[in-house]
């Protein structure tokens, strides 16, 4: 049986330039009919321009945007089979939620709304609000109005602008799986801006990392976390400790890798760089990964692991796990994530430790970039 492919959304070489400023480059781009599909950055990226544009609400200044089978590069945003939800709702306040949600079928001429309705407000888990004013509910619950109204209109495809924005941690977290809960149910394709790295991770079957315009990496969150290909996306996406080495030898499948007075090794499929004798790699490996000893028991780290020794300058205890800083000669900070389980009372600041992991959990990347890309300050995430 052949797949339809009406909610496929198909961006050919579109970018949008605002006079010498490009907001976003030249980008080729397809979201699969029925996926979940996010666009991913920090703030001024590029993707909201993104959205906009398969929304019609910015003209690209090149390439085109096809929903299915259709060129709607230069169709209007209301002829367009796409409904866009924003931060801010826009609901009416003077309807009532039922009508809130029945607005799009009555503007289309339908009469007989209230089966639809009424469907639509049991998928949000509505249906016992249906009377109330929008200022009578919560912003988890305004935000599912939204959602609702949006979708019983029946488009190929969903776009969500920062949806989650305004609501506080515990309810963007709630709200988080009622999204992907209702995106399986209705089966129609969104595509799910946000600058939040979780809210991507979490919901998302496919994640593009935008940076500048660009298009950094696209792949599954498991992928991207995994096996990042950039500097920007192995900082970005959560947390890693990169250290500069140089490639000492290949061994197998393996490259070794001399980093200050040690040795790494890296599965050389797991490599983005090229890694040629003498040359320069960024070893990268995830906090959670790493395994934290005490210095006097360094002789029962298992034989084959990657080690480096170093001082602990910090710890943080988050409930979950411990977070620990430790200072080595190859990374002046670097952080390490342990599960409180059996916690080693001795690792406190000041304590020498060695860290050690898997060489599996390793990643190269290449050393010409910018070891830092990708870490957000605290003024960044404050203006995002």
């Amino acid at each position: 049986m052949t797949k339809d492919h009406g909610g496929d959304v198909r961006l050919s070489g579109i970018s949008k330039t605002y006079g010498s400023f490009t907001a976003v480059h030249p980008l080729d781009l397809t979201v699969p009919e029925g996926s979940f599909f996010a666009l991913l950055g920090a703030s001024g990226c590029g993707k909201t321009t993104t959205l906009r544009m398969i929304a019609g609400l910015e003209e690209p200044s090149s390439g085109t945007v096809s929903l299915g089978e259709q060129d709607v590069t230069r169709l209007p945003p209301h002829k367009r089979p796409v409904n866009t939800v924003f931060q801010s709702y826009a609901l009416f306040p003077h309807l009532d939620i039922f009508e809130n949600v029945a607005f799009g079928l009555r503007r289309r001429g339908i009469r007989s709304v209230k089966k639809q309705v009424d469907e639509m407000l049991e998928l949000v888990q509505l249906g016992e609000q249906a009377r109330k004013k929008p200022h009578q509910l919560s912003g988890g619950q305004q935000q599912r109005v939204a959602l609702a109204r949006a979708l019983i209109n029946r488009p190929k495809v969903l776009l969500l602008d920062e949806p989650l924005g305004a609501l506080d941690l515990k309810l963007r977290r709630q709200m988080q799986w009622e999204l992907g809960r209702i995106q399986t149910e209705v089966g129609i394709t969104f595509v799910h801006v946000t600058h939040d790295q979780e809210e991507a991770m979490t919901m998302a079957d496919t994640v593009a990392v935008m940076n500048a315009g660009r298009v950094e990496q696209l792949g599954s969150p498991l992928d991207l976390y995994e096996n990042p290909r950039t500097t920007f996306v192995a900082n970005f996406l959560g947390t890693s400790n990169l250290i500069e080495a140089e490639v000492d030898s290949k061994s197998g499948g393996d490259i070794v890798l001399k980093a200050g007075d040690g040795k790494l090794v890296l599965p050389e499929a797991r490599c983005s760089a090229p890694a040629t004798a003498g040359g320069r790699v960024l070893v990268g490996v995830r906090p959670e990964k790493i395994s934290l000893t005490h210095a006097d028991d360094a002789g029962d780290v298992p034989v084959g692991r990657n080690r480096i020794t170093g001082k602990i300058t910090a710890t943080s205890f988050t409930g979950v796990s411990t977070q620990y800083a430790v200072d080595s000669s190859v990374c002046p900070e670097f952080v390490v994530y342990v599960q409180n389980i059996d916690r080693d009372p001795r690792l406190v600041p000041g304590a020498d430790a060695v860290l050690h992991w898997s060489p599996a959990h390793t990643f190269g990347l290449d050393a010409a970039q910018d070891i830092d890309a990708g870490v957000e300050t605290v003024e960044e995430e404050a203006a995002v």
